[in-house]
């Protein structure tokens, strides 16, 4: 893969590839970018906002964090006394490093070591994960640390997806994709102690998870992302996911229960996606539910309204929607979902896509021919106009 094919790679990772014309036409290659500093994009044309992107993908590449005007030099680890947190472990390893480096030429292995890293790396930062460790032809990688998200889990195997999608994108000189195996797990650690010294400082987690996660990309299959059960407890149905037989892992008395990750599942509100279970007693906001309901009479009624809810993420604004639909579920009526994604902002008619593919019964799954039989009307015929 030639320099310009990389650094391309690494920036449709963050979701900035519209850049890529002007890295080449400057000569800025795997080799340079860890030099570019925010002046040097600036002059390149990068909005600001994509300036602060590229920056922080540039240090997760390097493991350093970048100064606003010069390159970053010297590792950039959080400080912090060790604490015990719910951590979802990421590893990622490329399939068949060893003879990569017997077949090829060490310079050439170099370039493919670099771009895996580049892609991997441009994956991760803007999916929220923290590299913790790079371990030649594979990745270690934290999702809720140091920065924690209520989604984390979601995110690493997002990111487990994503992964396999991205660096089977990338050639060796021979033409091959590159392949890639990824194991995941959550649970319970004790994060936050440093060890090593300047550049191969490094934050160690202890306790079973990570152990767990680097068992589970041993015995993955090339290009797929094996979870335990403790993850998939977190993920709701936002994904279809195989059960695997019970696996026999080194270290472990008992075999562990894991599940192969086939894709995302189309819902048709991440409401439903992540709360399929039998939802427990709606309590309380009788009065939101009564004002929304007598709007939705004035509308029947001829008179157009619209109702904003809005307020702190986890109150219950989904809950509030669902419980109106219920009510007026025997009434003639449309319901239209449109819904946006922190993990599909560059995508600006994703909220679009989704919703068509949920009102033709689409899954992500389903083969190319099935489109054409699954495809229904999207209103009933009982819908008074």
């Amino acid at each position: 893969m030639s320099d310009n094919d990389q650094i391309e790679t690494w920036l449709d990772g963050i979701g900035l590839a519209q850049y890529a014309t002007a890295f080449a036409e400057n000569a800025i290659d795997l080799e340079v970018l860890p030099d570019v500093t925010e002046a040097d994009l600036e002059k390149l044309g990068v909005a600001l906002g994509h300036r602060k992107l590229i920056l922080r993908a540039i240090a997760a590449l390097s493991g350093a964090t970048p100064a606003a005007g010069a390159p970053a030099t010297g590792p950039a680890l959080p400080q912090s006394e060790p604490e015990r947190r719910q951590l979802t472990v990421l590893f990622c390893d490329l399939v068949g490093s060893t003879v990569l480096a017997a077949t090829l030429d060490p310079e050439d292995l170099r370039d493919v070591i670099r771009g895996f890293q580049a892609c991997c790396a441009a994956v991760i930062t803007r999916m929220g994960g923290y590299v913790a460790r790079y371990m030649g032809d594979g990745l270690l990688v934290y999702f809720g640390y140091p920065q924690a998200h209520e989604d984390d889990a979601e995110r690493a195997v997002r990111v487990g997806l994503d992964l396999v999608a991205k660096v089977s994108q990338l050639l060796l000189p021979s033409g091959e994709p590159l392949q890639v195996r990824i194991g995941i797990a959550t649970g319970v650690v004790v994060v936050g102690d440093t060890v090593g010294e300047q550049s191969a400082q490094e934050q160690v987690v202890v306790g079973e998870t990570p152990n767990l996660a680097a068992r589970l990309q041993s015995v993955a299959v090339p290009n797929t992302t094996v979870i335990a059960a403790s993850t998939l407890r977190l993920l709701g149905d936002v994904f279809v996911c195989e059960r695997l037989e019970p696996i026999e892992l080194k270290g472990f008395s008992e075999p562990v229960m894991a599940w192969r990750v086939l894709g995302e599942r189309v819902a048709e509100s991440r409401f439903a996606a992540t709360h399929s279970k039998t939802l427990t007693r709606f309590v309380g906001r009788q009065n939101e539910l009564h004002r929304l309901y007598g709007l939705w009479k004035q509308a029947r009624g001829g008179k157009g309204q619209v109702a904003l809810l809005c307020g702190e993420a986890g109150i219950g604004k989904s809950r509030i929607s669902k419980t109106l639909l219920d009510r007026i579920a025997d009434d003639a009526h449309v319901t239209i979902r449109l819904r946006c994604s922190p993990y599909h902002t560059n995508s600006p008619f994703y909220p679009i896509i989704t919703q068509h593919e949920h009102a033709a019964h689409l899954r992500r799954l389903d083969p190319p021919k099935s489109g054409s039989r699954s495809l229904r009307p999207c209103c009933p015929r009982s819908v008074q106009r």
